[in-house]
């Protein structure tokens, strides 16, 4: 018999395990089993924002992966692409496949920031949040004000789904968001990727998404006409998009291929 595929969803900054309630019915009726985390220092736990890097999320992210047995796959939001990046260079036999929702797939040893300053001159909109978010005294720890996060990072969902979002975003410690790895073809190059584009977003505008595919080529794309959150937009859609491309390599429960539904 064929063993439950296992889902680890990683949020990106300023959110939390809050942002996959949506999707995580969808997933438990497809038959995975679904581990939706709280990454250290979102305000979950007591993580001092001094501590907040990549070396703290990795450390963290690898012990809840030693709790999970069976398949595993990492279906990433956003900046949380970095990580998992850096999961799958690290494991790249323990981990079937790895999922971007608008996520950060980039080069080895490039930021975010670094992509986005080779396309800022033309594209001034890939600063996305950035100019709005307001930091304490000395620069460690960024929010995002409210009226911010409806208009950049929520501005297709109704409003109430959006105000809600937008209020259960955290203090992100800086930390936390300048991430970059580095990363082989032989260990992270051969999983298998799934890259979900958000043709409105704002934050990760599709530009960044374009140009973050064209340079770390080999992921299979589907889009999507949401905001910066897919999976809070069209939850149904997203989860059988996941679901299909992971029945073609062989993280499903079914045994038929099942082709990819793109919507454009």
């Amino acid at each position: 018999m064929k063993l439950t595929t296992n889902l680890l969803l990683i949020h990106g900054a300023w959110a939390g395990r809050w942002v996959w309630n949506k999707i995580t019915p969808q997933f438990a009726k497809m038959g995975y089993r679904v581990h939706a985390i709280d990454l250290p220092g979102n305000g979950v736990d007591n993580t001092p924002a001094n501590e907040v890097n990549i070396d703290t999320y990795l450390w963290y992210l690898s012990e809840q992966i030693a709790n999970i047995e069976g398949p595993l796959v990492i279906v990433s939001h956003s900046g949380a692409g970095v990580l998992a990046t850096a999961l799958a260079e690290a494991m790249p036999e323990r981990i079937q496949a790895v999922v971007y929702i608008a996520g950060m797939m980039l080069p080895s040893g490039m930021g975010f920031s670094d992509l986005t300053a080779t396309l800022e001159a033309e594209h001034p909109e890939v600063t996305g949040i950035n100019p709005f978010l307001l930091w304490n005294e000395d620069h460690s720890v960024s929010e995002v004000p409210l009226i911010a996060a409806r208009n950049v990072f929520f501005q297709d969902l109704d409003d109430k789904t959006a105000i809600i979002a937008a209020q259960q975003l955290c203090p992100q410690p800086l930390g936390g968001l300048a991430l970059m790895t580095c990363w082989t073809e032989e260990n992270f190059g051969r999983v298998p990727r799934l890259y979900i584009e958000a043709t409105q977003d704002k934050s990760v505008t599709l530009v960044a998404q374009r140009e973050m595919q064209k340079r770390v080529p080999g992921a299979q794309v589907v889009s999507f006409d949401t905001g910066h959150a897919p999976q809070v937009g069209k939850p149904v859609e997203v989860a059988h998009a996941i679901d299909d491309f992971l029945h073609t390599h062989g993280g499903g429960e079914a045994s038929e291929t099942v082709p990819l539904r793109v919507n454009e």
